[in-house]
């Protein structure tokens, strides 16, 4: 895939900038991903509106994203209020259905709306679009508008405009969808599953601080570690054991560790992006 020339890449952040300028204030929801993080960052240094920035807490949030949110806010001087998403209290969403997404950004963005002033902003981008994502149906029912979309941003260019800005504390930040997604399509979302899969995914991340994208996912047939590289079989082999004995710790059976592949989340049984 050819790169976006940087003359390209400057005259669609003007673009975006000039698209804030359309609106006197709005807010912007920040998960703690790069995508929502460089929005605010550009929204709040380059723009004139009024801007606030809201993340909303849950257990399918890991804790270091709402720490990220929260040292951006205090470095960059942003206005943040951090709210409740309330997922946990719809059944719908408990279920785990193959649309699961589409009752957690219901809940998010009907939170996120009351205390939002003026429209509510994501971090999406072009790419998501040709993604299966029941959350854009959501955001579309909640009228929430997506700048990176408006002017044709990519992922690849998000990564591109985050170290133009010399943002290296996010620039490098791999995917990171919510903990949710970890879990087999069809077993219920529990508060405790998620907090389980967060420890996992962190202590592993600890463990081999060279590989990025690191997955657990809760399955019908155990508890499996995904990777986008494999660590060499020594390492992989200890890796193993150690996951053997946490998870059998907490009394969960872990099944192996497997290559990461990009579109691991279960709907109706199959791997989908």
């Amino acid at each position: 895939m050819m790169k976006t020339t940087m003359p390209n890449l400057n005259h669609k952040v003007e673009q975006l900038i000039a698209f804030f300028e359309q609106y006197s204030g709005f807010s912007i929801a920040v998960s703690g991903g790069i995508d929502s993080l460089l929005l605010a960052y550009l929204a709040n240094r380059y723009s004139q509106a009024n801007v606030q920035v809201l993340h909303a807490y849950s257990p399918a949030v890991p804790e270091a994203a709402m720490k990220r949110v929260k040292a951006h806010a205090r470095q960059y001087g942003w206005q943040l209020k951090v709210v409740d998403a309330q997922e946990f209290n719809d059944p719908d969403y408990l279920k785990n259905p193959a649309n699961r997404c589409f009752f957690c950004k219901s809940n998010l963005y009907q939170r996120i709306s009351e205390h939002a002033p003026g429209p509510i902003f994501s971090g999406t981008n072009i790419d998501d679009l040709a993604d299966y994502r029941p959350g854009l149906e959501a955001a579309k029912k909640q009228h929430v508008v997506h700048p990176y979309v408006e002017v044709g941003i990519t992922k690849a260019e998000i990564y591109q405009i985050a170290k133009r800005e010399g943002l290296s504390e996010i620039e490098s930040l791999p995917a990171q969808p919510c903990l949710a997604s970890r879990v087999e399509t069809g077993i219920s979302i529990k508060p405790e599953d998620l907090a389980f899969i967060d420890e996992v995914e962190v202590k592993t991340q600890n463990l081999l601080p060279n590989i990025p994208v690191i997955r657990c996912r809760i399955t019908r047939q155990g508890v499996y570690l995904e990777l986008n590289q494999l660590p060499e079989s020594q390492l992989l082999t200890r890796l193993s054991q150690y996951l053997t004995d946490f998870c059998g710790s907490k009394g969960r059976m872990f099944s192996g560790v497997k290559l990461y592949q990009k579109g691991s989340a279960f709907l109706n049984g199959v791997k989908h992006a």
